[in-house]
């Protein structure tokens, strides 16, 4: 078999590692409209200082699941790192996500977990059903830290008013009545010590893949017959040549 695969990415590398394994797979042709693998995963070394520079924004490789950690090991050492996030506001410092030291300072107060939980109970809305992210965010932690730590950032993040995003978002999100600061929960976390880039070309290396930058793939209309298979991790929404406009 021959296969084609759209997208030099962390999802068409690992397509593209797999299939190489198998005895059935003649070629593998790796296409990607930039002019570099990795996509948003992608790194380069800044020149000047030495420093891995995540350039699309930083991303952190965090499982809990054994296999996945121990594949994605084959391909470059891990630097172990756990991540932390503080957030300011009105020229005070707090953590997040919000736990029961972020609660205990915003307010002034010395609660315990359970006294917090009744504290955060009390001042949160009655929302039966949320229908948006800030009366998700309403009914599950108040206007006060709603507003202070999810409004202006929400709204920055995604380019829109909080009330235009699905409720389903702000359940992601947890609130902690202990004082355990890491964002992740994950068993195993780290940063690639080569960096995404590296990763995925020692993914592409196999004899049997090729890869092809700067070179669009075109609609589903002109589908190329010439493979046996195609596989598209590109975007959804150009795939059906934006029929039903832009995702969000």
């Amino acid at each position: 078999m021959e296969i084609l695969i759209i997208g030099a990415g962390f999802s068409g590398a690992v397509v593209a590692e797999q299939l190489a394994r198998s005895d059935k797979i003649k070629k593998i042709v790796v296409i990607d409209e930039r002019d570099h693998i990795g996509g948003n995963c992608y790194t380069e070394k800044d020149n000047e200082t030495g420093i891995m520079v995540h350039k699309y924004g930083p991303h952190i490789f965090h499982t809990s699941n054994l296999d996945v950690w121990e594949y994605i090991r084959q391909f470059d050492d891990f630097i172990p790192y756990q991540h932390k996030v503080k957030a300011k506001y009105k020229n005070n410092v707090y953590s997040l996500p919000i736990n029961l030291h972020t609660i205990n300072q915003f307010f002034n107060k010395s609660l315990s977990p359970a006294e917090a939980k009744k504290f955060i109970n009390k001042i949160a809305e009655d929302i039966p059903n949320p229908r948006n992210f800030e009366e998700q965010a309403k009914a599950f932690i108040g206007k006060d830290l709603y507003y202070a730590f999810f409004y202006g950032y929400t709204k920055k993040q995604w380019g829109c008013e909080p009330k235009e995003i699905p409720a389903s978002v702000m359940k992601r999100l947890p609130v902690r009545f202990n004082y355990d600061d890491t964002y992740h929960h994950s068993k195993y976390s780290g940063i690639p010590q080569h960096g995404y880039s590296y990763i995925i070309e020692q993914m592409l290396s196999h004899v049997k893949i090729e890869v092809h930058l700067n070179k669009k793939f075109v609609t589903v209309e002109n589908n190329p017959q010439d493979y046996d298979h195609v596989f598209y991790t590109g975007p959804i929404d150009e795939y059906f040549n934006f029929k039903f406009g832009r995702l969000g």
